[in-house]
């Protein structure tokens, strides 16, 4: 089938060359419009604080997303004059409204909001600090949800061009190093190129479909060139190997695609397997990177298996000659002379070798016993950024919890308004009680707007916590109100209570995202296991797999605690320093490490079953298998650290997160757990291994 589909494509190949180049036009045409149609929003539909959120936007025409906080040191005689101006500079946006204003030691604060989404409200955000500058008040400092991404898209831009310019230079120097100057090191970048730029194109046409997060232009491009390049330096080192086997161009293509072609296949599906998993999530945030993950290795997969064919067909042998050094992959294969010692060393004492290897996953692992998790950071984020500023000055002189209060909405009962002496003497009790928690540092009500609607039927409360949005006290509370404070209350029978605010968002962001997390790994691991067991013809080597996989996510797990909570080589790796992980980071982890390391396993063991097919015995199929693979394994895992590292030079803490895990779960994955357990787990597993 595959080599009908290749000789189909070198029939055609100047339509695919023109295809390929077509999408990329557009996909670069398009992909500058596209950071105005992505998001930061955490809102889950159908949870109880989207449902808070939901009845604030229909009766209050307040949007949590769509607020800002706007916070300057007065001297008290001046307050109420600086109240006038800022509501002025607030009510010149579009549905603009001061919802309350305080002043707590000489520093003003002052809670904003429009009925705007978050992308129409983070437009504005320059608008709003020009009409605070033409008042007077170029002191005055706003943040909020719209502030931050407003602030945050061209720090995601910049982060996104220099850590595309680290990931391509790093993978250059490696490509030669491996290749040589030959012309078959341009082929990755081309494959990769025009991955990337059509991956951004099938994005942006989703926009308007699924909400995509301000993240996946960051992911798509860092991953996707890792991958493509994964892919294609496949290909190449086979057809390396089939160009000196077969009489002409063409039959070398044929042969490698026959071959590597089903080994992209395999790999592709098996990632796009673990990303599909994220589907179970109904968090999306977290659908719109799986989308995106899915969209990348789909598009990796077409490209190697089109453009890849057509490429080495012009550039036939006369593309592997190197000028000068030939690099590790040359006519001798020196990396694949490395694993082939290190494949007999290990045969050698397999029990032994097999528990050092197994003592240092574990102590690289340990880490996991100290995960913590958030919704978010507002504290580790680039100091340089006006918001950011905004949430220090708070912070240090008001409290951390004032930037992203809870707001708790009350819906009356049939006979009951809120205006009213009963409602209020109702609305109070509530919020005594609710300030009577530790973690509460003040509360607001009152009996108009902004606290009633217009028809006194509903109601907020706004609570300020002592910390800020995603710690543990911060989560602690939303459960306290919900679970405890409302019915010590005793309110009158039919109110309806619902918390909202971004702590509550984030609370429930935690919770839909772990709800049915195990499902999302049990998944995932039975998807791979049946899809191994097909392709390897053997249980033992199937399941090897994935206990290897689930070794590697640990150990990404742990690092990752011990780079960010305890700061191990973080002053070296230029990472934050934070308490607590993003709470998406590790799930979004399991599932692309998952197919990242499935990558790894069905390379190697490929070219093992080929070689048991062959009728070479076990032991010699072990290191035929890493002598073949070991070193394109091995090449393909530092270009795709060197590609994530384009993530931790970056400055945001979620993104680090996830660059520092997944290269660590990479690079131990193609090493430690595919070049040593393997080999001594097939070694003692003998012929039964095979069976």
């Amino acid at each position: 089938m595959l080599s009908r589909w290749t000789r189909a494509v070198l029939r055609h190949r100047t339509m695919v060359i023109l295809l390929w180049t077509l999408l990329a036009v557009l996909g670069a045409s398009f992909s500058g419009a596209l950071d105005s149609r992505l998001t930061t929003s955490l809102n889950i539909p159908g949870s109880a604080s989207g449902e808070a959120n939901a009845l604030l936007a229909r009766h209050f025409h307040q949007n949590v997303e769509g607020s800002f906080t706007i916070v300057v040191s007065v001297a008290k005689e001046n307050v109420a004059s600086i109240e006038r101006r800022i509501a002025s500079a607030v009510t010149s946006l579009p549905t603009g409204k001061v919802l309350q204003s305080k002043e707590i030691g000489a520093v003003l604060y002052v809670e904003a909001d429009t009925d705007l989404d978050l992308a129409r409200a983070a437009a504005l955000t320059g608008q709003l600090r020009r009409a605070l500058d033409a008042r007077g008040l170029s002191r005055a400092m706003v943040t909020g949800p719209a502030a931050l991404q407003s602030d945050m898209t061209p720090v995601l831009r910049g982060d996104l061009r220099r850590g595309g310019v680290i990931a391509v230079t790093l993978a250059l120097i490696l490509l030669v190093a491996l290749l040589g100057m030959s012309g078959v090191v341009v082929i990755p970048f081309v494959v990769a190129g025009a991955t990337i730029a059509t991956t951004l194109l099938v994005i942006y046409l989703l926009t308007p479909v699924i909400p995509m997060d301000l993240y996946v232009p960051n992911v798509v491009e860092l991953i996707g060139l890792g991958l493509a390049i994964d892919y294609s330096l496949l290909i190449v080192h086979r057809f390396r190997g089939e160009v000196a086997l077969e009489s002409s161009t063409r039959d070398a293509v044929l042969s490698t695609m026959t071959r590597a072609g089903r080994t992209v296949i395999v790999s592709g599906v098996t990632v796009m397997v673990g990303l599909t998993t994220l589907m179970l999530v109904s968090v999306p945030f977290l659908r719109s990177l799986g989308v995106a993950g899915i969209v990348v290795t789909l598009v990796s997969m077409v490209a190697a298996l089109t453009l890849q064919p057509v490429l080495l067909s012009w550039a036939g042998a006369r593309g592997l000659r190197a000028r000068g050094p030939s690099g590790f992959m040359g006519a001798t294969d020196l990396l694949g002379v490395g694993w082939a010692r290190l494949a007999r060393q290990v045969l050698r004492r397999p029990r032994v070798t097999l528990a050092v290897a197994l003592g240092v996953l574990a102590i690289g692992a340990s880490g996991v016993g100290w995960l913590q998790l958030t919704p978010g950071s507002l504290s580790a984020l680039p100091v340089s950024l006006p918001s950011a500023q905004a949430n220090a000055f708070m912070s240090r002189h008001v409290g951390p919890g004032v930037i992203t209060p809870d707001q708790v909405v009350l819906v009356a009962p049939p006979g009951l308004v809120w205006t009213s002496a009963a409602g209020q003497r109702e609305e109070t009790r509530l919020a005594t009680v609710i300030l009577a928690e530790p973690e509460v540092a003040d509360v607001a009500i009152g009996d108009r707007s902004p606290y009633v609607d217009a028809t006194g039927r509903y109601a907020q409360i706004f609570v300020v916590g002592l910390h800020q949005f995603g710690a543990p006290a911060s989560q602690d509370l939303v459960q306290r109100i919900r679970a405890h404070d409302v019915s010590v209350a005793h309110l009158t029978p039919g109110v309806r209570v619902y918390v909202g605010g971004a702590p509550a968002q984030g609370v429930d962001f935690l919770r839909r995202l772990y709800g049915p997390f195990p499902w999302v790994v049990a998944l995932a691991l039975g998807a791979a296991l049946v899809i191994l067991w097909r392709a390897f013809r053997s249980f033992a080597l199937a399941l090897l797999a994935v206990l290897g996989d689930l070794a590697s996510v640990a150990v990404a797990y742990g690092v990752t605690v011990a780079v960010f909570r305890f700061g191990v080589a973080g002053a070296w790796l230029g990472t934050y320093r934070v308490d607590q992980i993003e709470g998406w980071v590790p799930v979004f982890v399991f599932a692309m490490l998952f197919g990242l390391s499935m990558d790894y396993e069905v390379f190697i063991v490929a070219r093992m079953r080929e070689a048991r097919d062959a009728g070479e015995t076990w032991a010699a199929t072990i290191v035929r298998g890493l002598a073949e693979t070991g070193g394109v394994v091995s090449a393909a895992a530092l270009i795709m650290v060197g590609a994530l590292s384009g993530l931790v030079a970056g400055h945001v803490a979620g993104l680090q997160e996830l660059g520092v895990g997944l290269s660590t779960g990479v690079l131990v994955d193609a090493t430690l757990v595919r070049g040593v357990v393997l080999p001594a787990c097939l070694a003692l597993l003998g012929n039964r291994a095979w069976r």
